[in-house]
């Protein structure tokens, strides 16, 4: 079932695209998508959630239905984040992160951990020991990410999302191809070019002080070419609850729908009141 209420929120300057699903009173869980995917990412999983959780997933700025006016360092990803929970009254929440929306999130985490009842981190990258990946490493380079770019068709694509994924959906790869726009191309680039991993230094530091007594999972899909499973420990493996699942891989959100949804909704209706 896709999100049966959608509306259109400023979070600060940016015209935000925001569904969701579940009670309107209920307790609200924020879910971030990655590149090259949109809020629809999560939509198995928040249909198994929605009895129980408000689940709220915008699109991040330039990709989907969202504006794309802003900047890209940590300190503007976390602004928009903060703006945005203003925007939808969200004083306090559950938070859920993958790919990009990793960096969002967790830079909203580290500089504002009193809003965060509890977290979830999904394949994605907060920390100056990560090297980036062949594609990451294309896009940060100039003239030739535009090229690779410009040249992606659907086949490229979908064997792609594949070899990150080998169960993913082909419906949801085909549906994410189509939702690819220009604006959201130029997003990938401004996102990639401002995001070498020495960025992250210090402020992974932060994180895991602000979260230390925050209820914290780590969900990782071991097969993740573009993440790797060693990955799954940078957010504190001595005191994080980290579950492995080696049949997965980079969208586990789509491989696995069932155990994300029951790890999450475990974590959200026993933990952090």
């Amino acid at each position: 079932m896709a999100f049966p209420r959608t509306r259109r929120v400023r979070a600060g300057s940016i015209d935000t695209f925001v569904a969701e699903m579940g009670p309107e009173g209920g307790r609200p869980v924020l879910f971030l998508h990655g590149n090259p995917d949109t809020h629809s990412v999560w939509e198995p999983v928040c249909n198994r959630l929605a009895l129980q959780l408000r689940c709220i997933a915008p699109d991040l700025p330039g990709f989907g239905k969202t504006d794309n006016d802003q900047g890209v360092s940590l300190v503007d990803q976390s602004k928009w984040v903060r703006e945005l929970c203003d925007a939808l009254g969200l004083e306090k929440l559950d938070l859920v992160v993958h790919d990009v929306g990793g960096p969002y999130g967790l830079a909203f985490a580290a500089e504002y951990p009193a809003r965060i009842r509890t977290l979830t981190i999904l394949n994605t990258i907060f920390s100056p020991t990560y090297r980036w990946h062949f594609w990451a490493r294309v896009w940060r380079t100039k003239w030739l990410g535009e090229a690779s770019l410009k040249i992606m068709n659907k086949p490229l694509f979908l064997r792609e999302l594949k070899r990150g994924s080998p169960r993913i959906p082909k419906a949801y790869a085909e549906a994410a191809y189509d939702e690819i726009t220009p604006r959201s191309k130029a997003a990938v680039l401004r996102w990639y070019r401002a995001m070498d991993p020495q960025v992250f230094g210090g402020w992974d530091v932060r994180l895991r002080a602000g979260v230390a007594n925050i209820p914290t999972r780590v969900i990782w899909g071991d097969l993740d070419p573009f993440i790797g499973p060693q990955h799954a420990d940078d957010y504190g493996a001595d005191r994080t609850d980290i579950h492995h699942l080696v049949d997965a891989g980079h969208w586990v959100q789509q491989e696995e729908p069932e155990k994300v949804a029951q790890i999450i909704g475990d974590l959200c209706l026993h933990h952090g009141a």
